[in-house]
C-alpha cells in the first residue's frame, strides 16, 4: 500500500492533472469528481451536485450536496431526511501538506454558516437566481422541516494532523449535525485496499437488544460459516441510521433506487401487527467479513460483526427504518436474518452469487445484479483486445480501459516496473479509461431518457442495466464489436461536449457544466432522430474525433440547452433539480434550433446504419461460436463426461442437450460444432445455478490478426 505521499502523487498528477486536461476543467473539479464518484461507491453517499459557491467577502463556502433530502423511498415513507453538505480544501502544490485542526475547523465554519444563511430570507434574495449557491440554498430551506440530520463532509487532498482525534456532533436548530472527514490517507486507504468500502463495525452490546441470539446453522468448520438470527427491529432501526445505505450492498442499493415506494403489506404490518412482523415477513439475508461471538446461559450469542452487508432484504429494511422515523413502536418487532460470513478474499465473488440467489418478498432481478453481467464481461473483453486507430497528430495505437470493476485500471498497474508503467499509460492513456457508470452515462444520454443521466450516477445505471439486461436477453449478438466503437464514439462526444460548453461566452465556472452536457448532447440525439438519420460513429470511432461541422452542432446544442436550463418550469427553482425532470428535457425537445447544415449532411440513414449493426451482430455470432467451441475442447472429454453423469442423476438437460454432451464426451473422435459448443456453454451457465458441481473455464479471445 503506498504512502500518503506516494498516493498524493498519483492522485494529484496521474488523476486530477489527467481528468483536467482530459475534460477541460479546474484541478478543483476534477478533484471534486473523483472522490465524490469513489465514495458513492463506497456508500458513503447516493449522490454528489457540484454546486460551488464562495462569495468575495469569505468566511463562507460550499462546493457540494449530496442531492435532494426527501429524494429517497426511505425519506419520503418516514418524512424526513438527512441533508449532506460538501465542502473541499484542495491542494494544487507539488507536496504534500498538512491539514491542521485549525483548517478543519475554519473548514467546517464556513460551510456551517452557509447552512445557517440559507434559511435566512434576506442573504437568499441577495443572490441571482442562476447562481447555483441560490439553487442549493433555496433548497435547503424548503426542505428544512422535514430535514431531521446534516451530515457535512470535508474532502480534501491534505493530511489530517494526527493530532486531530475527530470532531463532535453538534446541532443547528434542533438538527443534528454530524462532521465527515475524508483526507489524503483515509481516501488513499480506501482506493488502495482495493475495496468498496471501508470497515464497518457493529458492538451489539451498544445497541437496545444488546448482544444478539443465534444459531449456528452450518458446521463448526465450515469454511463459509452461517447463522441464523432474530434481530430486533429497534435494532436493526438503529444500525441503519448510523451507517445508512453503507449497510447495503451496492446492487441492493441501486435495487432500492430503482423503486419508489416502500412495500405497502410490510408498512401495515409494522404499524398495526409489530408481533406478526416476524412470522410473515422473509427477513433479510446478510454478509459479514468477521463475526465475535460467546456462549452464555443462553446459548450462543453475537457480540460484534464486521462489514455487515445486506444483501437481500433491502425493502424490509428501509420499511423497518421508515417506522422508526415515524416513532412507531418497534418493541415487538423482530426481523429474521441468515447470516454467512464471508473472507474479504472470497467476498467479491460469493456476496453477488448470494444476493443473486437469495429470496425475499421483492426478489432483485438480474439486471439490479448487473456488475457481474456477461454484457460487461464482454465490453471489458472488447476493450482489452480491440486498438483504436491512430489519432490525425499521433502515431500510436491505443485502447480503451473498461473498467468492469472500479480500480481496475489502477490495480493493472500496481506491481508493473516503472517502464512497464510507460508503457502500459501508453497503450490505455488514463483518458480513455472509463467505469460502469461512466458508460452508461455515455449511452443513456443517446435515449429519449437522457433526463436520468441528470439524476446521479446510481439512479442513472440502475435505469441502464435494466434495459440493457432485457435486451441481452432477446438477442446478446447486438453487443458486438460495432457496439464498443459505438459506445467510444459517444464518449469522445460526450468529453468534448464539456470543453465545447466551458467555451461558450454565456459559461461561468460552476455553472452547471454537467447538466449542460447531458442536455447537450442529449438534444443532438433528439435532433438525428426527428430527421430520421443517424450520426456516423463508426466514422467518429475511425477517426477518434469528430469534425469541426459536429463540433458546431455541439455549440448550438449547448446554447439550446443552457435557454432551457436556466429558464426553470413553474414549481421548480434549483436549477439541478430542474435538470433531472421529464419536463426540462420535454421543453428541451420542443425547441427550434436551426442546426449547421454541414453536421446535417453528415449524418448516415437509418438504412446504412442497420446494415453496420447487422454486421455487427453477424461477426459476433460467429465470435461467440469460436469461442465457445474452444472453451468446449479445453474443458475435455472427461469433463463432459461427468456432466452428463450429473445431468441424468439429477434429471436435468434435455434429450438435445444429453446428446450433445454424449458427443463432446467422445473427443476427439468427435468434435461438437461451434452452434453445438454454444448450447453447451448455456448450458453449464444453466446448471451452475441448479447447483452442478462442475465450472467451465472461461476463455480470453485472443485477437483475430
Amino acid at each position: 500500500m503506498p504512502t500518503p505521499e506516494e498516493f498524493y502523487e498519483e492522485l494529484l498528477f496521474q488523476d486530477i492533472k489527467t481528468t483536467a486536461d482530459a475534460y477541460g476543467i479546474y484541478l478543483e473539479d476534477a478533484f471534486f469528481d473523483i472522490v465524490t464518484d469513489q465514495l458513492i461507491d463506497a456508500g458513503e453517499f447516493d449522490e454528489a451536485e457540484r454546486a460551488f459557491f464562495r462569495p468575495a467577502q469569505g468566511g463562507i463556502r460550499v462546493d457540494g450536496y449530496c442531492g435532494d433530502p426527501l429524494e429517497s423511498a426511505i425519506a419520503q415513507e418516514a418524512g424526513q431526511g438527512t441533508l449532506g453538505l460538501i465542502a473541499l480544501d484542495f491542494n494544487q502544490d507539488t507536496d504534500l501538506t498538512t491539514l491542521t485542526n485549525t483548517d478543519m475547523e475554519a473548514d467546517f465554519r464556513r460551510l456551517e454558516k452557509f447552512l445557517t444563511q440559507s434559511l435566512n430570507a434576506r442573504f437568499r434574495n441577495s443572490l441571482e437566481p442562476t447562481d447555483p449557491g441560490f439553487g442549493l440554498a433555496d433548497l435547503i430551506n424548503t426542505r428544512w422541516e422535514k430535514i431531521s440530520h446534516v451530515r457535512l463532509y470535508l474532502l480534501t487532498n491534505k493530511k489530517l494532523s494526527a493530532r486531530v482525534e475527530g470532531k463532535k456532533a453538534s446541532s443547528i436548530d434542533g438538527r443534528e449535525i454530524v462532521y465527515n472527514v475524508w483526507d489524503i490517507t483515509r481516501f488513499g486507504n480506501l482506493v488502495s485496499s482495493g475495496r468498496e468500502r471501508e470497515r464497518l463495525i457493529i458492538d451489539f452490546n451498544e445497541l437496545p437488544g444488546g448482544s444478539l441470539r443465534a444459531l449456528l446453522a452450518s458446521k463448526p468448520n465450515d469454511k463459509n460459516q452461517v447463522y441464523l438470527a432474530a434481530v430486533p427491529g429497534l435494532d436493526l432501526a438503529y444500525i441503519y441510521d448510523r451507517w445508512g445505505t453503507r449497510l447495503l450492498e451496492q446492487n441492493v442499493r441501486v435495487f432500492l433506487q430503482a423503486r419508489s415506494n416502500v412495500n405497502k403489506g410490510i408498512k401495515r404490518t409494522l404499524e398495526n401487527e409489530p408481533e406478526l412482523f416476524f412470522s410473515f415477513n422473509n427477513g433479510i439475508t446478510a454478509t459479514a467479513e468477521a463475526i465475535t461471538t460467546e456462549i452464555t446461559d443462553e446459548g450462543l450469542v453475537i457480540t460484534g460483526l464486521e462489514n455487515l452487508q445486506i444483501v437481500n432484504g433491502g425493502q424490509t429494511t428501509a420499511s423497518v427504518y421508515a417506522a422508526f422515523k415515524a416513532k412507531h413502536d418497534l418493541s415487538r418487532v423482530y426481523v429474521q436474518m441468515k447470516l454467512s460470513i464471508v473472507s474479504p478474499e472470497a467476498a467479491k465473488e460469493l456476496v453477488p452469487r448470494i444476493s443473486e440467489y437469495a429470496n425475499s418478498q421483492n426478489k432483485v432481478s438480474a439486471a439490479d445484479f448487473f456488475a457481474n453481467h456477461p454484457f460487461h464481461v464482454r465490453i471489458e473483453e472488447f476493450s482489452r483486445r480491440i486498438l483504436a486507430p491512430a489519432k490525425d497528430d499521433s502515431f500510436d495505437l491505443t485502447k480503451w480501459f473498461y473498467e468492469r470493476a472500479r480500480g481496475s485500471y489502477r490495480d493493472a498497474q500496481a506491481y508493473l516496473t516503472p517502464a512497464a508503467k510507460r508503457k502500459f499509460a501508453k497503450e490505455y492513456p488514463k483518458a480513455q479509461s472509463f467505469t460502469k457508470t461512466d458508460l452508461a452515462k455515455y449511452l443513456m444520454v443517446w435515449t429519449d431518457k437522457a433526463y436520468m443521466v441528470n439524476r446521479g450516477a446510481q439512479k442513472n445505471f440502475a435505469e441502464f442495466a435494466k434495459d440493457v439486461a432485457d435486451a441481452w436477453e432477446k438477442n446478446d449478438q447486438q453487443f458486438s464489436e460495432v457496439y464498443f466503437k459505438y459506445l467510444i464514439a459517444k464518449k469522445i462526444i460526450f468529453d468534448l461536449a464539456g470543453k465545447v460548453i466551458q467555451s461558450r461566452d454565456w459559461y461561468e465556472a460552476g455553472g452547471y457544466r454537467s447538466q449542460h452536457v447531458v442536455l447537450a448532447v442529449g438534444a443532438l440525439a433528439n435532433a438525428a432522430r426527428m430527421l430520421g438519420k443517424s450520426v456516423d460513429f463508426l466514422s467518429i470511432w475511425n477517426r477518434q474525433a469528430v469534425t469541426p461541422a459536429f463540433e458546431r452542432a455541439l455549440g448550438q446544442a449547448a446554447d439550446a440547452a443552457h435557454d432551457v436550463l436556466m429558464q426553470p418550469g413553474e414549481g421548480y427553482r434549483n436549477i439541478s433539480e430542474w435538470a433531472k425532470q421529464p419536463k426540462c428535457w420535454n421543453a428541451l425537445k420542443q425547441k427550434n434550433v436551426y442546426w449547421d447544415e454541414g453536421w446535417i449532411s453528415e449524418l448516415i440513414s437509418l438504412g446504412e446504419e442497420r446494415e453496420i449493426k447487422s454486421e455487427g451482430v453477424k461477426d459476433q455470432k460467429e465470435l461467440n461460436g469460436i469461442e465457445a467451441q474452444s472453451i468446449v475442447v479445453e474443458a475435455g472429454a472427461q469433463f463432459w463426461q461427468n456432466v452428463l453423469e450429473w445431468c441424468k442423476k439429477e434429471g436435468e438437460s434435455t434429450d438435445k442437450e444429453r446428446g450433445i454432451l454424449q458427443y463432446a464426451a467422445s473427443m476427439p473422435n468427435k468434435l461438437p460444432s461451434d452452434k453445438q459448443s454454444i448450447i453447451l456453454v448455456d448450458l453449464m451457465a444453466r446448471l451452475r445455478k441448479n447447483g452442478c458441481p462442475y465450472r467451465l473455464k472461461s476463455r480470453r479471445r485472443r485477437s483475430r490478426g
